[in-house]
């Protein structure tokens, strides 16, 4: 059993930056595949970035050149840093994670993880 828990969420005006954290209850020695999805009110929840054990990464394409997903391993955190903030990035965003992961599934933005932290809100103004 793996329990994640956000933090870093906060109010920014638009143009400015967030770093989010999600911290895992416990070092994962085999492969993970773990990312970031949010939700805004009415709307359906979307894969924003995912990262590999082996590195790779993906990202949605609203986000791609802004946002920033990375993993420290050392500290077991995963990290979402978000640049240039828009009023569309406002949401609830959640971390999640799949381990162990099957080396013949793809790691990618979209796929639905199997353990999913609390969420920490987003709120970017105009």
């Amino acid at each position: 059993q793996v329990q994640l828990m956000e933090s870093g969420g906060g109010s920014v005006q638009a143009g400015g930056s967030l770093r989010l954290s999600c911290t895992v209850s416990k070092y994962i020695s085999g492969a993970y595949c773990m990312g970031w999805f949010r939700q805004a009110p009415g709307k359906e929840r979307e894969g924003v970035a995912a990262i590999h054990s082996n590195g790779d990464i993906s990202y949605v394409d609203s986000v791609k050149g802004r946002f920033t997903v990375s993993k420290d391993n050392a500290k077991n955190t995963l990290y979402l840093q978000m640049n240039s903030l828009k009023p569309e990035d406002t949401a609830m965003y959640f971390c999640a994670a799949e381990t162990p992961f099957p080396t013949f599934q793809r790691c990618t933005y979209s796929r639905q993880l199997t353990y999913w932290g609390q969420g920490t809100q987003v709120t970017v103004s105009s």
